[in-house]
């Protein structure tokens, strides 16, 4: 099926610096199937982007399963912020009972930023979830496996029990010697859906669940696939996308037939501004099962400058040219 009219480049200021960045972009594409959004990060090359090509194609012009449910929970996510911010993040966040606090910080040097920090957070987030509700961390594979040794006990205390730790470290042999070595369960994301062998991560019984995203996995039915193969709970997370995006994410979510934990897809709060005046928002800590359609105004508030645009452009017809030679 074809794609309908132009692609729109959108690009927004982030709430709070996030993965290293201030600012989020992408772009959307119509199909007779909606709308699909391509927001590989620009430190991603084109070889490992094409990939997140398939999902958006997929979005456009097949749509998705049918869903299983009609709501998803998600978490808060908070960033690598103080304790004060941390609070206020999860008292606003929509109700959500689970939280994701980032840890793992590097300065520009190299610091990794002090435990007592990291502790601080977590206590504040726990204050504000009250005893009930679920914390997560997530180190995106930034501590050594003797740092993490050394953290996680610590940052559990502080947490009042952890639920998971994601990608506390980036080799998989590390993931399997921190799972033996101590209590809190481990979930794997980048050794997943980064990696030439994501069932590695099985055969070496790495971890406890794994994390799927939707783009870099290269759609909703990909992931559906992976999810059946690796046999481990799975906790579906956003890529930072906007609601267009999103919305893939949570129709992946929507269509496994398990649905254990907590997912990662209320990441619009982080933007400043969305493609849609109905962002896919959490009420009572979840989110609704539809699809997303971009407006002109939110669209015409959120739009990219022209070297932006080009840039987007460019990659969009580069990625298009890797996929379409390989078939």
């Amino acid at each position: 099926m074809p794609l309908l009219g132009d692609p729109v480049v959108w690009s927004t200021p982030l709430r709070t610096r996030f993965r290293g960045i201030d600012v989020r972009d992408g772009l959307l594409v119509r199909g007779d199937a909606g709308w699909g959004e391509l927001s590989p990060f620009w430190d991603y090359d084109d070889a490992e982007s094409a990939t997140w090509l398939r999902a958006t194609r997929e979005a456009a012009t097949l749509g998705w399963p049918a869903p299983v449910r009609d709501t998803v929970p998600v978490n808060v996510t908070v960033p690598a912020v103080g304790p004060d911010r941390a609070r206020e993040i999860v008292l606003a966040s929509g109700g959500c009972r689970t939280a994701k606090v980032k840890v793992a910080q590097r300065s520009p040097a190299g610091e990794l930023e002090p435990v007592a920090a990291e502790a601080a957070r977590l206590e504040a987030v726990r204050e504000a979830l009250g005893p009930h509700g679920a914390i997560r961390v997530d180190a995106n594979g930034g501590w050594t496996l003797d740092e993490a040794l050394d953290r996680l006990p610590v940052l559990d205390r502080a947490a009042g029990g952890l639920e998971y730790a994601e990608q506390p470290c980036a080799a998989v042999e590390d993931l399997a010697f921190l799972r033996r070595k101590q209590d809190v369960l481990i979930a794997a994301d980048e050794s997943i859906r980064r990696a030439e062998d994501p069932m590695r991560v099985v055969r070496e019984e790495a971890a406890d669940i794994v994390v799927l995203k939707v783009q870099p996995l290269g759609g909703v039915r990909s992931c559906l696939d992976l999810a059946e193969q690796v046999g481990l709970p799975v906790v579906v997370s956003s890529a930072l996308e906007s609601s267009v995006g999103l919305a893939a994410g949570v129709a992946l979510a929507a269509a496994l037939p398990r649905l254990p934990y907590a997912c990662g897809l209320a990441t619009s709060q982080l933007l400043l501004r969305d493609v849609t005046a109905a962002p896919l928002l959490p009420v009572d800590g979840a989110l609704p099962v539809r699809a997303v359609a971009p407006d002109p105004a939110a669209l015409a508030a959120a739009a990219a400058g022209p070297e932006a645009r080009d840039a987007w452009l460019a990659r969009y017809a580069r990625l298009a040219a890797i996929l379409d030679g390989a078939r």
